[in-house]
């Protein structure tokens, strides 16, 4: 198969430096907030910190004031339906996402909600895998099991082991972001300062579709936001075997900065807030993966040896139709 991509490293996005997360305007009043207001703010925050985007990148592509923003966040701005809308556009979510919880929209929803209520999360992988074969409009891949995909954010060492288990399995090592920089012609951070967050996730989604369709076998190593984006997320998990590399907080800006990066603490002394915020956000996403390996602590040589076997361990256990389907 002829390999048209170039498998030197990029690097991705900048998790931290699109992730500032700011404080409330010093003069909005605290006392006596709405509970549909506040709740709503904190789902705005919390959608907006899964995509990696600063309160000002929020503003910029919604066209609205980031004290307008400060004052939704924090509970005391009354937005009107069509502020709501524009942010829910831009943050790519159903308005009623924005407003409340979806599963309170019909009797139906209600009713499916109501069976996987206090479900455990194999009970619930197990119930999205039954749902995702019910409704798919393609047969199962049947290369799955051979495309590994690295999720996780900067610093987790996806680029490094990456290379490391492509090189041992005799596969292509893939970095979505290079192939992203190569169908736009431009690099990502130009992508969203000239188009924006939402032509970013339309180059990133066909990036990820044509990798599928050009390698039958492949190491991936994926942006950090690529998990916030619902439809990406759901083809990484239906036709690659996905691991998270996870990492401290610490380990994760550490890391960074040994690599010459010193974005993340350019401009913003709450990086480490910052950091942790986009964990807690993204912690549950990328939660759905197969599999989880922690990196924190660990030689490069450790991490390499016990990721490569507990890996072959877990394929070789995945029977072919699970595997599938995971």
């Amino acid at each position: 198969m002829n390999q048209k991509y170039s498998l030197t490293p990029l690097g991705e996005p900048a998790d931290h430096d699109a992730a500032r997360a700011e404080r409330p305007e010093r003069g909005v009043e605290r006392e006596e907030r709405d509970p549909f207001l506040t709740a709503m703010g904190e789902r705005v925050r919390l959608l907006r910190a899964r995509r990696g985007m600063t309160r000002k990148t929020l503003a910029t592509e919604t066209g609205l004031s980031e004290r307008h923003l400060a004052n939704l966040e924090s509970g005391v701005g009354n937005a009107s339906v069509l502020v709501l809308r524009q942010i829910a556009l831009t943050l790519n979510c159903p308005l009623a996402e924005v407003i409340g919880d979806e599963t309170t929209a019909s009797a139906e929803w209600l009713l499916i909600r109501e069976l996987l209520q206090g479900r455990d999360q194999a009970a619930l992988q197990r119930a999205r895998m039954a749902l995702a074969e019910m409704f798919a409009q393609a047969p199962r891949d049947p290369h799955r099991k051979d495309r590994i995909a690295l999720i996780g954010l900067r610093g987790a060492g996806k680029s490094t082991l990456g290379r490391m288990l492509a090189q041992e399995r005799k596969v292509p090592f893939i970095e979505l972001t290079r192939v992203i920089e190569q169908l736009a012609g431009c690099p990502p951070s130009e992508i969203h300062s000239l188009y924006g967050a939402g032509a970013y996730r339309r180059y990133e989604h066909r990036a990820l579709e044509a990798v599928i369709h050009e390698h039958e076998r492949a190491v991936i190593a994926s942006p950090g936001g690529l998990v916030s984006e619902s439809a990406t997320f759901n083809a990484l998990l239906s036709h690659c075997f996905t691991v998270w590399l996870q990492a401290t907080p610490e380990e994760h800006m550490r890391r960074v900065i040994a690599q010459g990066d010193l974005r993340p603490m350019s401009g913003n002394k709450e990086a480490m807030d910052d950091l942790k915020r986009i964990l807690a956000g993204r912690g549950e996403l990328y939660g759905r993966a197969d599999m989880t390996f922690d990196t924190s602590e660990k030689t490069l040589a450790d991490a390499y040896l016990q990721l490569r076997d507990r890996l072959a361990a877990r394929l070789a256990a995945e029977s072919p139709d699970d595997a599938s389907v995971r």
